[in-house]
């Protein structure tokens, strides 16, 4: 049981902020920030959000100074977090924070993939579920981190979203390997990362192919959510393909439930099965039902 912050990275109202969190309890954590003499309406949901001023006595008070990234684990690993796709808070710092750690020095190529994962007509495919597929590869690989090609995987995966199968995925590989041959990452690499962008179509990676089962896990995480997470995303996706009839996206959506639940294994991770499985299979069945 610990208090953990991390540190003052996130700007606003002309300071910078820390996050503050439990890893056990929101008991805890409230009963923390009180002592501390911290406002109630600085809690956000999972967190606390400090002013820098705060980050020194507030170490000194016992909370663990750690990472960013290791903070959001610890959260995660917790069962406090709250899902990135129920936040309604711009997620551009926190994206950018990722992104500096992958590839720093590249602002451009980050703001054209923020500005595509931000296309309006995006409900599900959007910048909540870029969060939350490396929020699930961080899960997934700790206390590692993830390989960098698969970051990148991520960052590209849905970075043309038309709606459709298939062709959407061919045309984010195509971009991924332009753009990060254009940024300098070595051919073998960039070439890389557009193969693991072609897996999320079908979500198939071949027996050993570890970054592809990687990728593939955490991009499907969100099947294995509790049912009214489950019944978001499901709604979330009926907007994306808003411009198709109920008749036919009915159709078409039991087509991609059945594939799924025919896909052997569907989580390929002894971690994914162990965090996703039971839950993505009822939820899956009970769609189709």
């Amino acid at each position: 049981m610990a208090i953990f912050i991390d540190p003052p990275l996130w700007p606003a109202h002309g300071t910078h902020f820390s996050h503050l969190v439990s890893d056990e309890s929101l008991e805890e954590l409230h009963v923390f920030a009180a002592a501390a003499g911290i406002p109630e309406r600085a809690f956000d949901g999972d967190h606390y959000d400090v002013p820098e001023r705060r980050f020194e006595d507030l170490v000194a008070a016992g909370a663990v100074p750690v990472e960013a990234r290791i903070l959001v684990r610890k959260l995660i690993a917790s069962g406090l977090r709250i899902p990135a796709r129920r936040r309604n808070k711009s997620l551009k710092v926190p994206l950018l924070n990722r992104w500096n750690t992958v590839m720093p020095g590249h602002d451009a190529l980050f703001l054209d993939l923020l500005d595509r994962w931000s296309e309006p007509h995006r409900r599900y495919h959007g910048c909540t579920h870029l969060l939350s597929v490396l929020e699930s590869l961080d899960l997934l690989t700790d206390p590692a981190d993830p390989p960098r090609t698969v970051l990148l995987a991520a960052w590209f995966h849905d970075a043309v979203y038309r709606g459709v199968a298939g062709q959407d995925e061919e045309e984010s590989a195509r971009l991924a390997e332009e753009r990060l041959l254009a940024a300098g990452l070595p051919e073998a690499k960039a070439y890389e990362v557009g193969r693991l962008v072609r897996l999320t179509s079908y979500h198939r990676p071949e027996q050993g192919d570890d970054d592809g089962a990687l990728l593939c896990d955490a991009d499907l995480s969100v099947l294995g959510g509790e049912p009214g997470e489950y019944a978001r995303y499901v709604a979330a996706v009926r907007q994306d393909y808003a411009h198709i009839g109920d008749a036919d996206f009915a159709a078409g959506r039991a087509a991609v439930v059945r594939r799924l639940l025919e896909l052997d294994p569907l989580f390929h991770s002894g971690r994914a099965q162990e965090l996703w499985l039971d839950a993505a299979q009822r939820n899956l069945k009970g769609e189709l039902a």
